[in-house]
């Protein structure tokens, strides 16, 4: 694959997730020691959402030097990680509570803009493959007020890929014909949904692409349950693939490492991944 080599590996930053709370000096502080320059920032906590912790977190980013590249918002309510209870709990799909996550997702937004961030994204959920469901005719006017709040705020609404298909996910932004949309492409959750090879993904999808997640996994081996979580260059993703087809598209973003456990563990796995990502860059 060919990639623009005056392009230079420094141009793209990388980085990792961090949880928001109301004092973050220590996860900064981590961040410039691990040499990370970005970071998305997720919150779960609506509480949080707030002009003191904007305040905090604008200046906290600011003091250490840290690029947020976005504000990962977590929606009310009890999201089930799994193909049952999954489409009735994740994201903006699900009938019942459709309000109050619209409502969040606008707080989310304006305390990204206390923040100065240009971007809000979430999981919007098991998007019905099938334009003729109700769910599906019903979401593409929610979407649309939801992103066209944001927009007037200054700023983008990215997918987080995971619950549906690429093209499911290429005709929703076709529908809801905004341009401050966007897709957060988690490279990982494509395998551990079943939905797509990511690196095939790209050509569906690849244009819209704002922002990456690095994860990696198994493709699911149980028609109830997600696939497995792996450290990155243990699972499915081909990275030496994706990467420099990622580049040679024009992604010019943060490459965002995500591990979805604790302990020192995700630590070193994080800084393995960082440095298998590193290695790829560096072949241009």
């Amino acid at each position: 694959m060919e990639i623009d080599c005056g392009w230079k590996m420094a141009d793209l930053k990388l980085g990792v997730i961090v949880g928001l709370k109301p004092k973050m000096e220590e996860e900064f502080k981590k961040l410039n020691e691990y040499g990370f320059p970005t970071a998305q920032v997720s919150c779960w906590t609506m509480e949080y959402f707030n002009d003191e912790v904007a305040l905090m977190l604008r200046k906290t980013a600011e003091d250490y030097g840290v690029e947020i590249t976005t504000i990962w918002s977590g929606l009310p309510g009890t999201p089930v990680w799994n193909f049952v209870q999954g489409p009735l709990t994740i994201g903006l799909v699900p009938l019942e509570t459709r309000e109050a996550r619209v409502k969040a997702l606008k707080k989310a937004s304006d305390f990204t803009r206390k923040v100065g961030v240009g971007s809000v994204t979430t999981h919007v959920g098991f998007i019905p493959e099938n334009p003729n469901d109700p769910h599906y005719i019903t979401l593409i006017p929610t979407l649309s007020e939801v992103i066209s709040y944001i927009g007037g705020n200054g700023q983008e609404f990215w997918f987080e890929t995971g619950q549906e298909t690429p093209v499911t996910l290429l005709r929703t932004i076709q529908d809801i014909g905004l341009d401050n949309v966007g897709v957060n492409f988690d490279a990982g959750n494509l395998i551990l949904y079943g939905k797509a090879n990511p690196v095939d993904a790209l050509d569906v999808i690849g244009r819209y692409v704002k922002g990456v997640h690095a994860k990696d996994g198994e493709y699911p081996r149980d028609g109830y349950a997600l696939g497995q979580e792996k450290p990155l260059g243990e699972g499915k993703v081909n990275y030496r693939v994706f990467i420099p087809k990622l580049v040679s598209m024009g992604y010019r973003g943060a490459i965002t490492i995500e591990r979805e456990i604790a302990g020192p563990k995700q630590v070193e796995d994080i800084l393995k991944a960082k440095r298998i990502i590193e290695e790829i860059l560096k072949t241009c």
